[in-house]
């Protein structure tokens, strides 16, 4: 299963979708934007799940798509 997430940079100016937690895949300076982006990949790469960080890289939100 893989595994994507949605993380600020340091300051929350620009939003990253990574996989793995390594590769970033893009770069967004919106977080609905890359959040957005973030559901497609996980959905189109079932089974997989996305997690969603808020500026301090805590998770506030996971998803699974199956």
């Amino acid at each position: 299963m893989k595994h994507y997430s949605i993380a600020p940079n340091k300051d929350a100016t620009a939003w990253f979708v990574k996989v793995e937690d390594v590769a970033i895949e893009e770069q967004y300076s919106k977080k609905d934007a890359a959040i957005e982006a973030g559901e497609k990949m996980a959905s189109e790469n079932k089974p997989s799940t996305l997690s969603i960080l808020n500026k301090y890289h805590e998770v506030d939100e996971e998803k699974t798509f199956e």
